[in-house]
């Protein structure tokens, strides 16, 4: 089977999520039957249509990872949709007529339409089967506003029948297109392309995706929100499509040998933001130290961004972070400590050593510090903790004040912070040397 299957984006706004998953199983379809994908800027709505949202949405396919085997613009197939216009007007298939003008009822307009045949047409969609229509009701329909400027129905099967298009894979909202389509391939003798009609993306309220219920609906918004490219396009698949068994882990290679149109259902798929963040940080964990850091540099604008300082890091980026952003976030914030030595609040240090047991925190910390400066360099949380539970147990039975009147000071005094990892992972990510530092300037502010 010879495949061919477009992409076909209008450069009116954004790279709507919807768009880029339907360019996405374009995709997958003709990648694994060996086709051919045509690229197709629809920027026939000259008044709406950009050249710069046309280069976004270009650099947005490109970033999921998406490509092409040829480009065009309807823009440059005028002359092409002049020609077919005169041809079925000379052969009596449609014709110019004579009308008011939408925009002033005084003028007068000349516009071309289809004569329609009034058959009833029944096409095969392969995803919902046997579809009919009436075409009677649809009467003599406007194809171009005139002999020189086609509307968006003909321009769109002019396009398919030149670049030889076999498979039509678009959103379910276009199936009442099709109809129209089929007559306007019937008038030009065009070969019928076989459709497969793919469900709406769904909001929480199961409505259409919109910006409306509060979703970000663009591709940009989630690449600037730390989505990884990897993530999008695995979750994207699973909106609608489902591989047979339970299987959730998808490249993109490894989607093209899976996809097929058998396995996309009918009813409409909802955009779950949960699930999507569950999958990139799937995503962000399976990157090695160095690729995490290239892409968090790439997406977290960061002015201070050092690699070497934040490779102590990225253990912790990868456990508690959903996006690159929230890495960032973690960087800025609760992670800060881990590069700069905090300023330490007394009261805070001592906030939860037993009224009756004053002067604890220090004994506390003294006895942790002697600790701190017997470990190794490059010893890992699990081997700190092993070293200071006893201590900590020891300590907690003399103040009677709970494990937390013990471990808290020293936590806070590593990290200056309520939010911090435990203390055992930040001695050491820090190092006994730092750590050492920390708690003898938490001890000296407690001497005072």
């Amino acid at each position: 089977m010879n495949v061919v299957t477009r992409i076909p984006p209008s450069p009116t706004g954004h790279l709507h999520i919807g768009t880029a998953r339907t360019a996405l199983f374009n995709y997958l379809f003709a990648r694994r039957h060996g086709g051919t994908i045509v690229f197709r800027s629809e920027d026939t709505d000259r008044e709406r249509s950009s050249k710069e949202y046309e280069e976004e949405i270009i650099r947005d396919l490109g970033w999921l990872g998406l490509s092409w085997d040829s480009f065009s613009r309807q823009s440059d197939h005028t002359e092409r949709y002049h020609e077919l216009l005169e041809r079925l007007v000379e052969e009596g298939k449609a014709y110019i007529s004579a009308e008011p003008s939408r925009n002033d009822p005084n003028v007068t307009v000349e516009v071309v339409r289809l004569r329609n045949p009034g058959t009833v047409v029944t096409f095969t969609d392969l995803i919902r089967g046997d579809i009919t229509f009436d075409t009677t009701e649809l009467g003599d329909f406007v194809i171009a506003r005139s002999i020189r400027d086609a509307l968006y129905h003909f321009a769109v099967v002019a396009d398919d029948m030149d670049a030889g298009v076999t498979h039509v894979i678009r959103g379910e909202d276009h199936i009442s297109n099709t109809p129209r389509q089929i007559l306007i391939q019937e008038a030009l003798g065009a070969t019928r392309p076989a459709y497969a009609h793919l469900p709406l993306i769904l909001d929480e309220k199961r409505a259409k995706l919109s910006k409306r219920s509060g979703t970000a609906t663009s591709v940009m918004d989630y690449r600037d929100e730390g989505i990884l490219p990897e993530a999008l396009v695995n979750y994207l698949a699973l909106l609608g499509w489902n591989p047979g068994n339970d299987r959730e882990d998808f490249s993109l290679a490894e989607l093209v040998d899976a996809f097929t149109l058998e396995g996309v259902q009918k009813s409409g798929a909802a955009w779950d933001k949960e699930k999507l963040l569950s999958v990139n940080q799937h995503w962000m964990r399976k990157l090695s130290d160095d690729e995490f850091l290239k892409r968090l540099d790439a997406n977290s604008h960061m002015t201070d961004f050092n690699a070497e300082k934040f490779r102590k890091a990225v253990p912790l980026l990868k456990e508690r972070a959903h996006t690159l952003i929230e890495a960032k976030q973690l960087l800025e914030g609760e992670l800060s400590c881990l590069f700069s030595a905090p300023e330490i609040d007394r009261e805070k240090l001592v906030a939860k050593e037993p009224q009756d047991r004053l002067g604890m925190t220090k004994s506390a910390l003294e006895t942790l510090s002697e600790a701190v400066r017997s470990l190794p360099e490059g010893v890992s949380a699990e081997a700190v903790k092993e070293a200071f539970m006893p201590l900590a147990d020891a300590e907690e039975a003399k103040a009677k004040g709970g494990r937390g009147a013990v471990l808290w000071p020293l936590r806070y005094a590593l990290s200056g912070a309520e939010r911090s990892p435990d203390p055992f992972t930040l001695i050491s990510i820090l190092g006994a040397e730092e750590a050492l530092s920390r708690v003898r300037k938490a001890i000296a502010i407690l001497a005072h």
